[in-house]
């Protein structure tokens, strides 16, 4: 089965119904702990960003006493990223056949799905496909928030358990207890669609695509400065230049390429030709593939003016319930306002680089840390740039349309 393989049969952007998606990819076949097995030798791991090895989640829960729910994480809380909402809506029942084949092998009865406010097609689809499955019954469909936050598995797990939108230390960890106090299996649905196709066809075919090191395919959402934006579904391993070029190709004066979102890495143009979209590849470059997003930046954009916006767009999405978020981020976001606008004296990015340090593996949750990722990858490829807005201000660039968007709909607070 070539790719696209989560995709398959999808025309004209509808949901597949049930009797198109079974003449696609076939009744699943029921699935047990033997499934656990099946995940390991395929060396599935999670798409949500973690990259966690999806055989050994699912066995943590298994192991846990009591009633146990499965929660797919839809919420997207990326900007960037299309892919879930592209595959919740296009294919609804492969998600569901995932979420359900994991429910019955770690031994859950409830599943819950979790799907932005904003998505009305995707929470539509997900509807239309629960109606038509009677294997469905206990499967509810939950919109959340708008918010980066709501990505985040824990503070999405107290959203729905009535609380506010914030991350939770952990121990205990959502596979010990979840949701309504449950041990909870919390998968991406990319991940989810992937072990359903998996359990119908087996370990050897997954790994037909990818690399040794990290097979099958993986949507990928490619924005920015190329012709044809969209959700393409990928080998693992393909090199980054092809999943450009596959897009309608790059601009042909590129200034950078942002892999994985707003917590990514900045690839410099010289770098492309050695960068392939796998763990192992990415790694080299200090990058990963997180939530699956590639940016294309043309020289036409200002990168100080992009990183400063996301910076502080990043410090209103935090929780603000941790010192990192509180005050390392608000402070870093202003310096970085002062130095785009070309307020500095003369030791603006100093102060950065050191707040960044400091920030860096103390935030009650990951956001800090990707926040000082992305802007000390930015700070390493683009030096020249930061220089020279901190020595004289805003450039033209600056009043062209920022290419790393923020939805209007996303909340300014995510508390």
């Amino acid at each position: 089965m070539s790719l696209p393989r989560l995709l398959a049969g999808v025309r004209d952007d509808r949901p597949l119904s049930l009797a198109e998606h079974l003449a696609i990819h076939g009744s699943a076949p029921a699935a047990g702990p033997e499934l656990f097995d099946a995940l390991d030798d395929a060396g599935l791991r999670g798409r949500g960003g973690a990259s966690f090895p999806t055989g050994v989640k699912l066995r943590s829960v298994a192991a846990r006493r009591g009633s146990k729910t499965v929660l797919v994480n839809g919420a997207e809380g990326e900007p960037m990223s299309s892919k879930d909402r592209v595959l919740l809506r296009c294919a609804p029942h492969l998600v569901l056949d995932g979420a359900l084949a994991a429910a019955a092998a770690v031994g859950a009865r409830a599943v819950v799905v979790a799907v932005p406010r904003d998505a009305p097609r995707a929470l539509d689809a997900l509807h239309g496909a629960v109606a038509e499955r009677p294997d469905a019954r206990h499967v509810t469909i939950a919109p959340v928030p708008v918010a980066y936050l709501a990505g985040e598995e824990t503070a999405l797990i107290r959203y729905l358990d009535g609380a506010s939108l914030k991350p939770t230390t952990s121990p205990p960890l959502p596979f010990e207890r979840g949701l309504r106090r449950r041990p909870t299996l919390v998968q991406n649905p990319e991940t989810l669609a992937h072990l359903a196709l998996i359990l119908r066809h087996g370990s050897d075919w997954f790994r037909e695509v990818g690399t040794l090191g990290h097979p099958g395919s993986a949507m990928v959402t490619v924005c920015g400065a190329v012709e044809r934006p969209g959700v393409q579904e990928i080998a693992l391993g393909s090199p980054l230049d092809n999943v450009l070029l596959h897009a309608g190709g790059p601009s042909d004066h590129l200034r950078a390429v942002l892999v994985g979102g707003f917590h990514g890495t900045w690839i410099p143009p010289a770098a492309l030709p050695t960068v392939t979209l796998d763990d192992e590849g990415l790694a080299w470059h200090g990058a990963s593939l997180a939530a699956g997003v590639v940016v294309a930046l043309d020289v036409a954009a200002c990168p100080v003016q992009e990183v400063a916006q996301t910076m502080a767009w990043l410090e209103g999405q935090s929780a603000h319930q941790c010192g990192p978020c509180s005050n390392g981020l608000p402070a870093i976001a202003g310096e970085l306002a002062r130095v785009a606008a070309g307020y500095d004296d003369g030791h603006g990015l100093a102060r950065i680089e050191r707040w960044g340090g400091l920030v860096a593996r103390r935030g009650a949750c990951r956001l800090p840390d990707g926040a000082v990722r992305f802007l000390r990858s930015a700070l390493e490829v683009f030096p020249l740039e930061f220089a020279e807005h901190a020595r004289r201000g805003p450039c033209r660039a600056c009043a062209r349309p920022l290419t790393l968007s923020v939805p209007a709909s996303f909340s300014t607070v995510a508390a």
